[in-house]
């Protein structure tokens, strides 16, 4: 379906000014060819404290991104459903509790166990689906997924899961800096600042990503299984 360019989340903080400034990089936003799911981060540690609101949850599960997380679950486990049932890879970027010192972000973190960073049940890899696990923020930084990216001959990338503004705004300016075409699923992707997310997707939707709702991609997916 044709959508206006700016129909989404963040029409309640971005303004009329800011839209007319941006407005050179308005174009038709679609689904690339040969793509494949790049999930960022669907670690247990983002559901901590159960679909409550993330100020509440933060003050005992630092790092939770409370209902915001539990808001997307859904939708996601769908996509991942749809994706596979028309043979689109499904590939994950996730990381290891000892990263033997080396930190993604600034965030204060310590006594952190295993189980935190592993994928969330509802969420978890199918036998045979890439794990890629990486120390920065960026899934590309200094891990083998652009060779395997290749090898399967991927074109582009649907990237949804957690942070908006960290790890998924790195991967996502990475994916477009090595020629791939990126869709950002907006009710897969969240963030535990609802600003950051909003501006975020404002931000990478204009320069390095087409953001699609999750049932226009849906959709997509349907299609390629009728060819």
């Amino acid at each position: 379906m044709s959508r206006d360019f700016n129909d989404h989340c963040w029409n309640d903080v971005i303004d009329d000014e800011i839209r007319e400034i941006y407005q050179a990089y308005h174009r038709e936003t679609f689904v690339g060819s040969k793509p494949a799911i790049l999930a960022i981060d669907l670690y247990n540690k983002a559901y901590l404290g159960g679909n409550r609101p993330v100020l509440e949850v933060n003050r005992e599960f630092s790092g939770s991104c409370g209902q915001n997380a539990w808001r997307a679950l859904e939708p996601t486990q769908k996509l991942f459903a749809a994706a596979r049932a028309v043979g689109v890879p499904v590939i994950y970027s996730t990381r290891h509790a000892d990263t033997a010192g080396v930190h993604s972000t600034n965030r204060r973190m310590k006594g952190e166990t295993e189980d935190l960073y592993h994928i969330k049940a509802e969420l978890a890899p199918e036998p045979g689906e890439l794990v890629i696990y990486k120390e920065r923020a960026s899934a590309f930084f200094g891990t083998p997924l652009i060779a395997h990216l290749r090898r399967m001959g991927v074109e582009s990338l649907i990237i949804l899961g957690e942070s908006t503004s960290g790890c998924v705004r790195a991967s996502t300016v990475d994916a477009y800096s090595y020629g791939f075409h990126n869709v950002l699923v907006e009710e897969c992707t969240y963030d535990r600042s609802m600003l950051s997310h909003k501006v975020n997707l404002f931000d990478l939707h204009n320069k390095y990503a087409d953001v699609m709702h999750v049932e226009d991609v849906l959709a997509h997916l349907a299609g390629l299984g009728k060819k």
